[in-house]
Formats: C-alpha cells, sequence, structure tokens
C-alpha cells in the first residue's frame, strides 16, 4: 500500500515555527531547473542539493519515494486571533451568513473575496460550513462546471478527484478553508461591534 501525505499548517508567521525546527525546504524541478517551492519543508531527513541547501528532489518524486513534506502556510487573519481561546470562541459563534449579500464585508473575506458576484449567483444561499466549502471547491478550475447548481447536485461530485489535471479542492481542505472564512466574517463582525 502507498502511503501519501498532504498536510498543511496554517500560521500568522510561519517564521515563528521556521526558527525553531530543523528541516529542509522543498523543491520543484522542472525541465532540470530547481526551484524553491513556496510552502514546502521536510522535517526529517531527505537528499539536499548542497549548493541550493534545499531537497535535491522534487516535491512529487519525493512524494512518490514516501517523503512527507508539510506546507507551512502564512494565513494573515491569524495575527489577528489573540490566542486559543479567542479563536475557540470565533468558531463557536453563529457565522453572520447574511452578511455574505453585502459586497464590502464579503470582499473582504478571506478565499473568496474575489468571489461576491459569483456567490451571489448561486441558486441558493451559502449558510453553513459544508456549503462553504463546496463554494470554495466550485471556484476552482477542476469543479468549476458546477457553479450554479444547488446544493445537492454539486454535493453527489463535488469531491471526486478530477482527472483532467485542473487544480481542485480536498474535501479536507475546503473544510478546513471553510471554518478559516467563518473565523474571518466572525473577526469583521467584532471589529465593527457587531458581536
Amino acid at each position: 500500500m502507498k502511503f501519501t501525505s498532504d498536510v498543511d499548517i496554517d500560521f500568522a508567521n510561519r517564521d515563528q515555527i521556521l526558527d525553531k525546527i530543523k528541516y529542509v525546504p522543498a523543491s520543484i524541478i522542472k525541465q532540470s531547473v530547481s526551484t524553491a517551492h513556496n510552502t514546502g519543508i521536510y522535517p526529517t531527513v531527505i537528499p539536499v542539493d548542497p549548493f541550493t541547501k534545499r531537497s535535491s528532489l522534487d516535491y512529487q518524486v519525493a512524494e512518490q519515494r514516501g517523503y512527507i513534506k508539510i506546507d507551512l502556510l502564512n494565513v494573515g487573519v491569524y495575527a489577528q486571533v489573540r490566542d486559543s481561546n479567542h479563536l475557540e470562541q470565533l468558531l463557536s459563534t453563529p457565522a453572520p451568513w447574511d452578511r455574505l449579500q453585502e459586497r464590502q464585508f464579503t470582499e473582504q473575506l478571506i478565499h473568496i473575496g474575489g468571489h461576491y458576484d459569483t456567490l451571489r449567483n448561486m441558486p441558493e444561499t451559502v449558510d453553513s460550513i459544508p456549503r462553504m466549502a463546496m463554494f470554495l471547491a466550485v471556484i476552482r478550475p477542476a469543479k468549476r462546471h458546477l457553479l450554479n447548481s444547488p446544493w445537492h447536485k454539486i454535493a453527489e461530485t463535488v469531491w471526486e478527484k478530477s482527472d483532467d489535471g485542473r487544480y481542485g479542492f480536498k474535501k479536507s481542505h475546503a473544510v478546513a478553508y471553510a471554518h478559516l472564512v467563518v473565523v474571518h466574517m466572525n473577526l469583521l463582525n467584532q471589529q465593527i461591534g457587531r458581536q
């Protein structure tokens, strides 16, 4: 059985963790040219290019060989979260779904800010984490053909992997990002005193 992983961890500032751990930066190799992977690291032993100090293996080749890459992502929204209790409070507060009808509010939101018109053209509202996750998936190229479909229809195939190589979201990523959108919605509401 082949093991593959896709681990993403969000940080307000990824450098804070990188300063504390030993790791090898991941590489992307295209046409024999190695470049740095934007976010990937290996916290384990992996072959290293002595000149670049990055992995000598392309990240996809490394995955095929069983190396586990972790993507450490900078997510600015988390800089506004004071501590773990504040995060729990933001996650447990009901999301102001009705505010997604407001262009000015929606355009500020992480992951969906540039998709206000698409969101408003959906035949049914986004009013839950599962629907937000599906919306985040259908605005990606692999599932764009599902736009303007009712949620029950989208739910039938949205999480199936696309064979055509177009970029799509796995369900785990979409659900995590949907939670982040809710955190951001509640932060924006706090900033204007609605909570």
